[in-house]
């Protein structure tokens, strides 16, 4: 009997690592599909004989994905389990970055979509593989799986070109280069789709046929934090070098303060989850995301040199954290995995969506006013909605407490 309890602890020991391990591979893969583009557009752009406008939608196209199967991916895993859901998303993933590098100029395209449509799987579907795995370790394993996602952007992001010169593969095998992540990733899922489990059906049903999270405060007060930091990050990457260059910078100097920013992102990206696990309410951390955001963004609209560098830094901070908080959220507020995956792709849909579009939006501000001041005051004010919205969500309670009684809610807050 004791030798069969070892054997069984020893085998849950090593499911729970081979899951953990999965995670932080599928993290991995979630971004530098996406980030592998931006060094290559140029080639990618000459090579096939497009204009900037539809090269420009190689990038564009998967934030629209994002929006849109963010919030069917939870149905789609509420039919056929999360374990398989998430390795059908990674088998997409790899069939796309493969029609997208060989098959012509549609499949260009067509293959960005795919792309789109799988890492939106991963992007919804892992805090709710967290929250019901790993309940005790919630910060420990989102902090984790956020820095590699971000650490491997990075690096796809920087060796794209010299892989694509080193290897003499050019830009096609340069994009099909990072399937050997997403097959890597598909071996180690393997196992986990043999542990599909219905343990917390009951639970979901009876949240779904009595509440909404289209109803819930607490669900939209997530939902546009996440929307309002998405929407400021990816501005901020897209325009801050041109912002700089107009005041004054060089072009490369102007790349490197985009670069400062970007890598000050990382390790805030796993602190503040750990962080935010050990705190009974998480207010302090979200709003001091909104405070930085709005100083960084301050000192953009000052536009004084010694400034600069201080401002992208705690643009940076910022960004790290509020994404991560973003992710903890997720798990935090809900009372199950399912439920983890449903607010996930509902704020996640909104919050890409935004993302598309803000640049677009903050880019015609300044066509239309031919300055930056209204479009940098404008993330001013989105620096004070975040403070808001992250005050509300960062509260220490759950969705399901928004309906019960109000004498079950007294200590909530």
């Amino acid at each position: 009997m004791v030798k069969n309890t070892t054997l069984d602890y020893q085998s849950k020991q090593v499911g729970t690592w081979g899951l953990f391990i999965g995670i932080i591979l599928i993290g991995a893969n979630l971004r530098a599909p996406l980030t592998s583009v931006g060094s290559l557009l140029p080639f990618i752009r000459d090579d096939v004989g497009i204009s900037n406008t539809l090269a420009g939608l190689i990038t564009t196209l998967p934030l629209l994905a994002f929006a849109f199967l963010s919030p069917l991916a939870p149905k789609i895993a509420s039919r056929i389990g999360m374990e398989w859901t998430v390795f059908w998303s990674l088998f997409l993933l790899t069939m796309g970055m493969v029609v997208r590098s060989y098959f012509g100029t549609a499949a260009l395209f067509a293959g960005t979509v795919f792309i789109g449509l799988a890492i939106a799987i991963g992007n919804v579907l892992i805090p709710g593989m967290i929250k019901k795995n790993f309940p005790y370790r919630i910060g420990l394993v989102t902090g984790m799986y956020a820095v590699i996602m971000n650490f491997f952007a990075a690096l796809a992001s920087g060796i794209s070109v010299p892989v694509s010169f080193v290897f003499g593969i050019g830009w096609k095998g340069a994009l099909a280069f990072w399937t050997i992540l997403s097959i890597l990733a598909m071996v180690i899922w393997i196992p986990q789709i043999r542990r599909r489990s219905q343990n917390t059906r009951a639970k979901q049903v009876a949240f779904k046929k009595s509440n909404s999270l289209l109803k819930s405060p607490l669900a939209w007060h997530i939902t546009l934090y996440m929307g309002a930091q998405s929407l400021m990050f990816y501005t901020a990457s897209t325009w801050v070098p041109v912002i700089l260059q107009s005041y004054g910078y060089s072009s490369s100097s102007a790349g490197w303060m985009l670069s400062l920013m970007q890598f000050t992102v990382v390790p805030f990206t796993f602190l503040i989850p750990v962080m935010a696990e050990k705190m009974g309410s998480q207010r302090a951390l979200s709003v001091s995301t909104g405070v930085l955001f709005f100083l960084g963004s301050g000192g953009l609209f000052l536009g004084h040199h010694f400034l600069i560098p201080i401002s992208v830094i705690f643009i940076g901070i910022a960004s790290g954290s509020a994404f991560s908080l973003s992710m903890m959220f997720f798990s935090l507020r809900a009372s199950s995995g399912q439920q983890a995956a449903e607010i996930s792709g509902m704020a996640q849909s909104v919050g890409y969506l935004l993302a598309a579009f803000g640049p677009v939006l903050f880019g015609a501000l300044y066509d239309v006013t031919n300055a930056w001041t209204i479009p940098l005051a404008g993330l001013l004010v989105l620096s004070c909605f975040i403070i808001f919205f992250g005050n509300e969500a960062g509260k220490n309670r759950l969705l399901d407490d928004e309906h019960r009684p109000l004498a079950e809610q007294v200590g909530v807050n």
